[in-house]
């Protein structure tokens, strides 16, 4: 902490703290040739395994890059140059989920060197929306992603690719789009649960295994960008075109209650991610640049001020060592920043 002294009138004199300037990068990651729309981290893997960064861009490639070298090991085409908007690993660095434009999501094998799209689904959603994963048993995936009818959800089992459900709005209730999904579990075992946000700004809960609405709250005045849940503490935060992030809850009897809202300086949220741990979370603004909050009580840390253009896209690894802990950035500018800030909070 830096400080500054004071004089008082009576002479006395005493020293004042003054917070820290936000750090630059750690290192960016140029080379995409092309805005960078999402990203993801593998970084779990014990020694000698190699840390990597997958990033999806606007003009159709996956780079997965070396974090050891800054470079990119691989590039991966497989969206017919449209926009790729997610990449997910499946329980490892050799299992790679991706989603474009083109209508497709498709699954790589990347182990041994191979570059290869085993399987892919055909989404006839022609929106933004990413689709969201969670595992459910060894070898086994739920995948949530918008469906062709404009305010529906599907289920799939991956890989089988079996439909499990349709989760369909009650007539007359009016949500658009689905514009960001978020499934999770309380437990491996446990009955998986979706979290979707609209285009009318609202966030309802969904019963996966009953295909049935639980709850809905009106979150904010505008479509909801992004979102992410903290099932520890059954509560969640999503942001909007707007100048406000909300805070929401989860009670015992499964319904949404506003939290708490927080005013930003700038409006647009393009994405929110809550690191692992749950103490600190990042968002990626319209305005080019990173906030970081502590999640306990939403205070401002930091204000990453690097890109030049839209921030897309905010991740942060898993490393198993938490001094190693990165966060990444991407933007309109083709750039991917990399952070190493609160790695010990």
């Amino acid at each position: 902490m830096l400080a500054i002294q004071l004089k008082l009138r009576q002479g006395k004199v005493f020293t004042a703290p003054m917070a820290l300037p936000p750090p630059d990068p750690q290192f960016v990651l140029r080379g995409t040739s092309a805005a960078v729309h999402t990203l993801h981290f593998s970084c779990g893997g014990p020694e000698p395994d190699i840390p990597l960064l997958f990033s999806g861009s606007e003009n159709g490639f996956i780079h997965v890059w070396n974090l050891k070298t800054h470079r990119v090991d691989t590039a991966l085409d497989g969206h017919g140059r449209r926009s790729v908007c997610c990449v997910k690993t499946m329980g490892g660095k050799d299992r790679l989920l991706s989603q474009g434009r083109d209508q497709r999501i498709c699954l790589w094998d990347l182990a041994e060197g191979r570059t290869s799209v085993t399987d892919s689904v055909f989404t006839e959603h022609v929106g933004f929306c990413r689709c969201s994963l969670v595992q459910v048993a060894q070898g086994r995936w739920l995948m949530a992603m918008a469906a062709r009818s404009l305010e529906e959800v599907q289920i799939l089992e991956l890989p089988s690719k079996t439909s499990v459900c349709t989760l369909k709005p009650e007539v007359g209730a009016k949500l658009g789009m689905p514009m960001c999904l978020k499934l999770w579990q309380l437990s491996c075992g446990s009955q998986p649960v979706l979290l979707a946000g609209y285009e009318d700004g609202s966030v309802v809960l969904w019963n996966v295994s009953m295909g049935k609405a639980l709850s809905r709250l009106i979150c904010h005045q505008e479509p909801v960008m992004s979102l992410d849940f903290d099932s520890e503490k059954a509560k969640g935060i999503s942001g909007s075109s707007e100048k406000v992030l909300s805070i929401w809850s989860l009670n015992e009897q499964q319904n949404l209650q506003v939290y708490k809202t927080h005013e930003l300086v700038n409006a647009g949220i393009s994405d929110i991610t809550i690191r692992p741990d749950k103490k600190i979370l990042a968002t990626a603004g319209w305005d080019h640049r990173i906030r970081i909050f502590g999640w306990k009580k939403l205070k401002p840390l930091a204000v990453l001020d690097y890109h030049t253009a839209t921030a897309h896209c905010v991740s942060f690894s898993d490393h198993s060592n938490p001094r190693d802990r990165l966060l990444a950035a991407g933007s309109r500018d083709q750039r991917i920043s990399v952070w190493s800030i609160y790695a010990q909070t």
